[in-house]
């Protein structure tokens, strides 16, 4: 963990040494802001002479003049340190903010450049919310300890050696009780470690389950709603709500205790020292103002003994983020890119499946032996029960996932041959619901394309019958669309959609149903819209309707995890197969929309 955290803080090593700094400079003055009390006790309101290097400091004035001009020496002395200590915690926490803001900052960014480029896989395994809280949370805890408790606990110890050599200077049998104390003290934090450690875990654990709930609730909200599920859903929450409660208190109720056996430690010492204090203040071998110094560094010595203690639950907390973090960074589910990967420029549309096996979980295969074979500008209609692996197939195409067995090729090269990134500019997606993101009308159509004119947008959008009701919006392409485009219609957002895929101009494209979820009049305008959209275009549509596909240039037919059926439309009624009972089925029931 430390090893990961001293990564992180690398960069801004200027701005630590600066910080170190002003802390030793904090140090310094907190050494020596009992002193100006000393001299005033002793040799203003006593009668005791100077120590020789006091005498230098404050010069011969404070030896022959008036003792009201001497404690104003002192007063200003004090006045000194208190402002000189001042401008150093400022420059200490000034600088030790803006670097736990920007190590925050990158770590953010790394682990959203490496979950952006996980594979689909990593998603399918793992919940939305955790994440979500691994890059909220947990950062938020490493950039408290990456920016101040690394340096504090460095400052800690030297503060406890420095002490520890004035307490002997000024009193070396007292300073043993402290010295004796310490170790068994530290010792008593050092055996909660493991258990401070263990119980954060568990409240972190616990506090991704709300943030998942409250994502998916939230998320679901018109469904929890038609359903009538809100109660369901609150008492879930009061659920795992109650199981972050009980987890934070077991965790609290070990923290909790490190801070009484540290005060009553120290209170021990202390009433030792004054008692011993008192008694050689008596016999006239100590004075009240050494006493009182020494007071101080006793009080002072305990604070970083104790910051150390409670600096064991910074360092527990930190672990427990940095292990979240780094489950994530060390994840490798990327899909993989040769360092000679080509990055074609326009594909003609040539696509093979040959002999592919796959499965989500290679314990279980979706595919074991897929093989067909589509010519450029062909139009393809890929049908199956529900679960045979329709869309299985098409996800292995832009590489979502990569076959266990078997190669897919892209005019004539395997994928694997590709650029990731720029084998999927080249296929165009019109999926079931159309995904629309924050922002303008005018941004989520060039969102596969960003370098695209304003003109290439509104001339897709008029391609796509989108044009008519965007053009009536309040602020027409500029207007601000709602959370997932939930102020639009559906034929609204699957226009939209179908203009994202225009502007784009890929050479393949990839249905899935656009029309399934329409109206009549909708349905209408997106299939217009879609028949501009593929001419030109290798289009693989997975069919739920098979009216869909009654014109497609070849059906696959996905059965058993193998392509039992290819052919046309009439190829596969004649053969009188498995397409030919879906048929039936479909139309022998009305218009109705059966899910193939």
């Amino acid at each position: 963990m430390l090893k990961f955290v001293a990564g992180l803080i690398r960069p801004y090593r200027a701005r630590l040494v600066l910080i170190l700094l002003a802390m030793l400079v904090e140090t310094l003055m907190s050494l020596a802001a009992p002193w100006p009390l000393k001299v005033i006790l002793d040799s203003v309101v006593g009668s005791h002479r100077l120590s020789p290097w006091l005498v230098h400091f404050f010069g011969p004035p404070a030896e022959n003049g008036s003792k009201l001009h001497f404690a104003g020496l002192a007063a200003l002395a004090f006045v000194v340190i208190s402002v000189t200590g001042a401008i150093a915690s400022y420059i200490d926490n000034y600088y030790t903010e803006s670097v736990g803001q920007y190590v925050a900052h990158d770590l953010r960014r790394r682990m959203y450049h490496h979950l952006q480029r996980l594979s689909l896989g990593y998603y399918n395994t793992h919940q939305t919310g955790t994440i979500l809280s691994t890059i909220t949370t947990d950062i938020q805890t490493i950039q408290g300890f990456a920016s101040s408790s690394t340096l504090d606990i460095l400052v800690d110890l030297l503060t406890i050696v420095c002490m520890l050599g004035l307490m002997f200077w000024l009193n070396w049998d007292f300073t043993l009780i402290a010295v004796a104390v310490t170790p068994f003290l530290l010792l008593f934090v050092s055996r909660f470690k493991k258990a401070v450690k263990k119980a954060t875990r568990e409240v972190r654990k616990e506090q991704s389950e709300i943030v998942a709930v409250v994502q998916q609730g939230l998320e679901s909200i018109q469904a929890v709603k038609a359903f009538g599920r809100e109660k369901a859903e609150e008492e879930l929450l009061d659920e795992v709500s109650h199981a972050t409660v009980s987890a934070a208190l077991k965790a609290r109720s070990v923290k909790a205790l490190l801070s009484p056996v540290v005060t009553v430690t120290v209170a021990i010492c202390t009433a030792v020292v004054l008692w011993r204090g008192a008694a050689l203040i008596l016999a006239g071998s100590m004075t009240v103002g050494e006493l009182t110094v020494y007071l101080a560094y006793l009080t002072r010595f305990f604070k970083p003994v104790k910051d150390l203690a409670t600096t064991t639950n910074a360092i527990a907390q930190a672990a427990v983020g940095a292990e979240r973090v780094r489950a994530i960074l060390d994840t490798d589910t990327m899909i993989p890119e040769k360092a000679d990967a080509l990055e074609p420029e326009t594909l003609a549309g040539d696509i093979e499946f040959e002999h592919v096996a796959f499965g989500y979980d290679p314990a279980v295969p979706i595919l074991t032996d897929v093989s067909f074979r589509i010519k450029p500008g062909q139009f393809v209609g890929v049908v199956g029960a529900t679960g045979a692996g329709k869309s299985t197939v098409v996800s292995l195409i832009p590489r979502f996932y990569d076959v266990q067995a078997g190669a897919v090729r892209i005019d004539g090269k395997n994928v694997v041959d590709y650029k990731v990134i720029a084998l999927r500019r080249q296929i165009g997606y019109v999926l079931q619901e159309t995904v629309l993101f924050r922002g303008t009308i005018l941004e989520n159509i060039a969102f596969g394309r960003p370098d695209a004119t304003r003109d290439d947008i509104i001339e897709a959008a008029k391609l796509a019958n989108a044009d008519e009701f965007i053009s009536r919006m309040p602020n027409g392409y500029d207007t601000m669309v709602g959370e997932r485009g939930s102020t639009l219609s559906g034929g609204q957002r699957q226009r939209i959609g179908i203009a994202r895929v225009m502007v784009r101009n890929s050479p393949i494209l990839i249905l899935d149903e656009p029309t399934a979820a329409l109206d009549s009049e909708s349905e209408k305008l997106v299939i217009d819209a879609l028949a501009r959209l593929m001419k030109g275009r290798t289009v693989i549509t997975i069919a739920h309707r098979l009216s869909t596909i009654h014109d497609a240039d070849q059906i696959i037919v996905i059965s058993n995890g193998i392509v039992a059926e290819n052919g046309t439309h009439d190829k596969l009624i004649a053969l009188n197969g498995i397409y030919a009972g879906l048929y039936r089925t479909q139309f022998q029931s009305g218009p109705a929309r059966v899910e193939v």
